[in-house]
């Protein structure tokens, strides 16, 4: 009989949980260990964390040489460039000049960075910056000083590829949540479709809507789960790269689309450049679609989105 099986795991600093449908609990226990360890393969490649990580090297020699990188990465960036350009920029992996450096969400702040220092950092992020040479794969951060980050986008990337792995293994349903941004394939064990709560921003344990969906990908930034309140106003952990403030006025955004890399690099630019801007953007883009709720818990969708 059909039966799901769930294993929770803490990956790229994110709480993770992968499930399989299947009838032997020792073969989807096995499928899940091989997509966490696929998990763990891009985390190595993506991390600043790491020393010798290949982001750090292209970190490291910004402004100084460009750096061979594999083909995985190499791609990946050119994806990421080509969001940037959709976005207007609003996405942008160079944002790692401002990031810990001006805000630490993780870590209590008592004030504002200063706008000067928040200016000069802000020099450094510009996508149009990062140069590729796709005959030698390399990659260029035109300026010394210059960053480039996966946080926006590579949560996504490895939810979408642990899911390719498992499907690739003949696992015909499960789901890959990758702390909130999630994917999923199939059915449920009952023939069901998989059902995904939409996060209410007061209370994420209270979804305030439901979606019945399969071979789908869901993605939700918001600012109810990392801030910073400096003199009694709410600063979330989206930072704008165009002016290197973090949002406010929007609680919280998510994105439904095929795939989890789109759908997560998709949350931050819809959540940052305006309301009406961002359904104007989403509308025009096929098979995504998204929710925004505002700081008054208005809600805004895109054309085909159905809330029950």
């Amino acid at each position: 009989m059909l039966q799901e099986f769930r294993k929770p795991q803490r990956l790229m600093g994110n709480a993770f949980e992968i499930t399989v449908v299947d009838t032997d609990e020792r073969q989807a226990l096995e499928h899940i260990d091989a997509a966490i360890a696929e998990i763990q393969r891009i985390e190595q490649l993506l991390t600043t964390y790491k020393e010798d990580s290949q982001t750090n090297l292209v970190n490291r020699n910004a402004g100084v040489q460009p750096v061979k990188v594999d083909a995985e990465m190499f791609n990946l960036i050119e994806r990421s460039i080509r969001i940037s350009q959709i976005t207007d920029g609003y996405f942008d992996i160079s944002y790692g000049g401002i990031d810990k450096r001006l805000w630490n969400f993780d870590k209590e702040m008592k004030e504002l960075p200063d706008p000067g220092s928040v200016k000069e950092h802000l020099k450094l992020v510009n996508y149009r910056n990062i140069l590729l040479d796709p005959e030698k794969q390399t990659v260029f951060l035109k300026e010394k000083g210059m960053r480039i980050g996966f946080g926006g986008i590579g949560k996504g990337y490895a939810a979408e590829m642990g899911k390719r792995l498992l499907q690739q293994r003949g696992v015909q349903s499960g789901v890959v949540n990758a702390s909130g941004d999630l994917t999923v394939w199939g059915s449920q064990a009952d023939g069901k479709p998989w059902t995904i709560g939409i996060a209410n921003p007061d209370n994420a344990r209270l979804p305030f809507s439901y979606l019945n969906i399969t071979d789908t990908a869901v993605a939700t930034s918001g600012n109810y789960e990392k801030y910073v309140m400096i003199g009694g106003k709410r600063y979330s952990h989206t930072i704008n790269p165009k002016t290197g403030i973090p949002v406010s006025g929007v609680k919280s955004v998510t994105i439904i689309c095929p795939n989890a890399e789109i759908a997560d690099a998709m949350a931050t630019p819809v959540s940052i450049m305006g309301i009406d801007a961002a359904l104007n953007l989403i509308n025009q883009i096929q098979q995504v679609e998204c929710i925004i709720i505002d700081d008054a818990n208005r809600i805004y969708s895109s054309k085909k989105i159905n809330l029950k």
